[in-house]
């Protein structure tokens, strides 16, 4: 079944450098839905999820390994439910690309740790694409 488009609020949101969502992943284990509070950046049109230094994998990037099918649930002005599909991204060059985008949202200057540490996916929006 085909995504219906994304609204022009909707697109207007995805395109902001920053956002606090939710997302909801299936678990890897339970196959129970699991929903958490999370960032999504936006960086040169391309959406991305990353979280801070940690040598514990996360559990929702576990559950994407699973299965990349995620719901984006925009909650902050502008709400709404957004299928979406994840890809974990460990090419070095992209992932330093991407976390120094990152790095500079949060002001952050251990772009070095967070290639080490910190999970990284992009989220493509079915059937949408940010500006």
């Amino acid at each position: 079944m085909a995504a219906p488009p994304v609204d022009e609020k909707v697109r207007e949101a995805l395109s902001r450098p920053q956002s606090v969502i939710d997302i909801t992943t299936t678990g890897r284990k339970s196959g129970e839905p699991r929903r958490l509070e999370i960032v999504l950046h936006n960086i040169d049109g391309h959406l991305y999820i990353s979280g801070q230094p940690s040598r514990r994998r996360r559990s929702w990037l576990a559950n994407l390994d699973g299965n990349p099918n995620l719901t984006v649930h925009l909650k902050r002005g502008v709400k709404a439910d957004l299928p979406a599909t994840a890809r974990e991204i460990t090419e070095p060059v992209e992932r330093r690309q991407v976390l120094e985008g990152i790095a500079r949202h949060w002001n952050r200057g251990d772009v070095d740790v967070m290639m080490q540490y910190s999970p990284l996916i992009e989220v493509t929006i079915d059937g949408a694409r940010p500006s």
